[in-house]
């Protein structure tokens, strides 16, 4: 018999759940995807702390209004129906099973640093990435609890050297030794901001992770909020000045061709063993936001199951109270998605599967966006002050056009693929909508 599951996320493990799947290996493998664009950067990474704030915000809003497991379903079903629920929520679970691939592979990037021997055999990378995905499983299929233990060290651990590097960028600016940076300079272009944008979303993706497991979270109506809303703004403040240090501190072609960027800056400016260091840190970042977002890749599909509109073998439990089938189901898809792109360039792997990922999570960020205008247009968001009711219409349109605005900068390629993903849900909703009436 399935074990009772209990509210066990407080709010300083929930804000850490948020944290800890934004900070993971992609923040520090994202300074090599960067690097070719310069100082365009900075513009990118500006407009996408942003746009990640008027989506906190807009998260935080309709948690209050919309309680429930399953954010990301739950927001589009109560604004459009159930079929553009489940379509929204096909396109983040793909998105974060996607994703799950890149954050594997960038935190296995930084253990072969510490751990030269896994570089050794072609197989290496591949074969510890995928241990590493089934051992993190095994932690989240023994509970909620033993999950936000993992994440609260963790993220307390992967804090520490995105504070170090970026304390080194401050410093040498507030010196005055210019001659420390490296990076060639760039024409500043408003498509090169975009692309930089797509790709620092990446390191941003998560904030709303705090609404999908909801009912396993304390004063939901309070907690949530406020985990996303302060969870995203620190993240995106470390996020601007660490990345930033890192890609005017390298030459473009070194920092380009990196798997590990930030071990690159630290050791020219500190040595080798502060190198090793930081590797060890940024290894245990993308462990931790590893295990949070396969208690995601569980418990999205769990949600659905429950409401009857994804097979039911995705709501079985374990006798933890934890969504065993299905975790174990969407670590099978990880695992090879992982295989089947170990023998090509690290880098290259890694910035595609990026931009496949955050393709799906930015028509999930759309649609939510727009269920919060349509709630508010409706009458059925929070009532309060006429300016409240337009500051919040003007979040949600902002949070709409910026959604929008990245999702057409990842291209055409990043996009068809995405679309060819969530296409492959439509099917499985006309199937499990026939069952239901036949029943």
């Amino acid at each position: 018999m399935a074990g009772k599951s209990t509210r066990a996320l407080g709010l300083w493990m929930c804000t850490a759940l948020v944290v800890g799947n934004m900070i993971g290996s992609g923040v520090f493998m994202l300074p090599a995807s960067l690097a070719p664009y310069g100082v365009n950067g900075l513009g990118g990474w500006a407009f996408t702390v942003a746009g990640a704030m008027m989506l906190a915000l807009v998260f935080a809003a309709l948690s209050r209004v919309v309680p429930g497991a399953g954010g990301p379903y739950v927001y589009p079903r109560a604004a459009f129906g159930e079929g553009v629920g489940f379509l929204v929520a096909w396109a983040y679970w793909v998105g974060t099973w996607v994703g799950n691939a890149a954050v594997a592979i960038g935190t296995t990037a930084y253990l072969a640093e510490l751990v030269p021997a896994i570089k050794a055999t072609p197989s290496g990378p591949a074969l510890v990435t995928t241990a590493m995905i089934w051992l993190l499983t095994y932690v989240n299929w023994r509970g909620t609890r033993t999950m936000g233990a993992v994440q609260m060290v963790t993220t307390i651990l992967k804090l520490m050297p995105l504070l170090a590097v970026g304390a080194l960028g401050l410093y040498l600016l507030g010196s005055g030794q210019t001659d420390a940076i490296r990076a060639e300079p760039q024409p500043v272009t408003l498509d090169a901001m975009t692309a930089t944008a797509i790709l620092a979303l990446w390191g941003l993706l998560g904030l709303e992770t705090a609404t999908v497991p909801a009912d396993k979270v304390d004063n939901p109506a309070r907690t949530i909020p406020l985990a996303t809303i302060w969870g995203t703004l620190v993240t995106g403040l470390i996020y601007i000045v660490a990345c930033m240090t890192v890609v005017m501190l390298l030459p473009r072609e070194v920092a380009a061709s990196s798997s590990a960027p930030f071990a690159e800056v630290v050791r020219q400016h500190w040595g080798a063993g502060a190198a090793t260091l930081l590797a060890l840190f940024a290894f245990i970042s993308g462990f931790g936001a590893l295990n949070g977002w396969i208690l995601v890749q569980g418990e999205m599909p769990r949600v659905l199951a429950e409401d009857g509109i994804f097979p039911r073998l995705f709501a079985r439990q374990s006798r933890h109270g934890t969504p065993g089938s299905a975790l174990v189901i969407t670590s099978a898809l990880v695992s090879a998605m992982v295989l089947m792109n170990y023998s090509a360039s690290m880098v290259k792997v890694f910035t595609f599967i990026v931009l496949i990922s955050t393709s799906a999570n930015l028509i999930m960020y759309l649609a939510v966006s727009l269920s919060a205008l349509r709630l508010a247009l409706a009458g059925r968001m929070p009532q309060g002050s006429s300016g409240r009711q337009i500051a919040l219409l003007v979040v949600a349109a902002l949070a709409s056009g910026y959604a929008l605005w990245t999702l057409y900068g990842a291209g055409a390629e990043a996009f068809l693929w995405c679309l060819a993903l969530v296409a492959l849900g439509i099917p499985v909703y006309a199937l499990m909508k026939g069952r239901r009436a036949s029943t």
